[in-house]
């Protein structure tokens, strides 16, 4: 499709994770100059607060059906924003957290849009795993940080590096192919358990996590060995974050090809004779 001449475009935006606290300015500027928003948002709180920005709030959460695969789901919800797009219209799509982080709809909206020569371009938000930074208190630069989304980790052969920190998305989904589903069951998690051991041992303690999406909502920070984790209550929403296990194991032969090109450049740059003023006797004040 030749989109020249049309007025549309889209903007995919986050709210962040906690209501109202987390929106940016631009988002907010963008949300408010629409001519339509769509909204794929954590819950119908948050939904009502965003339609006081604008008067034109479609929310997505009605494609959602028990039963039904997710992928229709988020087709459906592509071609609803689309729609829109073509029709000429400023389309804001809005979604909870950030808006590209195991988001689906926003990263094929835009694709498709640009594809059909419409401006189409994404806003960053505040994601589960800059909160999750900020309420563990982990610094990824300390240790590094994998990210695995869990059913992932169970379908393919990944390599795991316990000296970092691990976190797991979507473990109640763990080891679900249907797409269908909102929440596996303690045998699943007993698989994932069961991968997870051949890197930690099973008394190893693991962290449950879940933002805030609500101000007056606690985060959920919970310790459990490895081995409990089938047994625990774990939602979509909930987090599995592994903290190392083994220490950092220092590469000594690469170490010493450093240290080497260290002292190299310190030959390079020393000076190859003394400067005058020493040779001469005279002394710097």
């Amino acid at each position: 499709m030749n989109a020249s001449g049309s007025s549309g475009s889209l903007v995919c935006v986050g709210l962040g994770m906690t209501l109202g606290s987390h929106i940016s300015p631009l988002s907010r500027s963008h949300i408010e100059q629409s001519d339509v928003v769509f909204a794929g948002l954590s819950d119908c709180i948050v939904e009502m607060w965003l339609a006081r920005m604008h008067p034109d709030v479609r929310s997505l959460q009605p494609f959602y059906q028990e039963g039904k695969s997710r992928m229709q789901t988020y087709r459906q919800m592509v071609d609803a924003i689309l729609a829109e797009v073509r029709a000429g219209k400023k389309v804001c799509g809005v979604f909870y957290g950030h808006p590209g982080v195991f988001a689906w709809a926003p990263h094929k909206s835009i694709e498709i849009a640009r594809s059909e020569g419409y401006p189409a371009h994404m806003e960053p938000g505040i994601s589960a795993e800059d909160c999750l930074y900020a309420d563990l208190g982990i610094d990824p630069g300390t240790y590094g940080c994998q990210h695995f989304e869990a059913g992932q980790l169970l379908f393919y052969k990944r390599r795991i590096d316990p000296s970092a920190y691990l976190v797991l998305w979507q473990v109640g989904l763990a080891g679900d192919k249907s797409l269908t589903r909102f929440s596996t069951g303690a045998a699943y998690r007993q698989v994932l358990v069961d991968v997870l051991a051949r890197d930690y041992p099973l008394e190893h303690e693991v962290i449950i996590y879940r933002a805030a999406t609500l101000p007056i909502q606690q985060v959920r920070i919970e310790k459990v060995a490895l081995g409990a984790l089938p047994q625990a209550d774990i939602g979509m929403a909930d987090t599995v974050v592994i903290p190392p296990y083994l220490a950092l194991q220092p590469d000594m032969d690469i170490r010493a090809r450093l240290a080497a090109l260290d002292q190299a450049e310190a030959q390079v740059s020393a000076p190859d004779m003394e400067p005058d003023n020493l040779r001469s006797g005279v002394e710097i004040a």
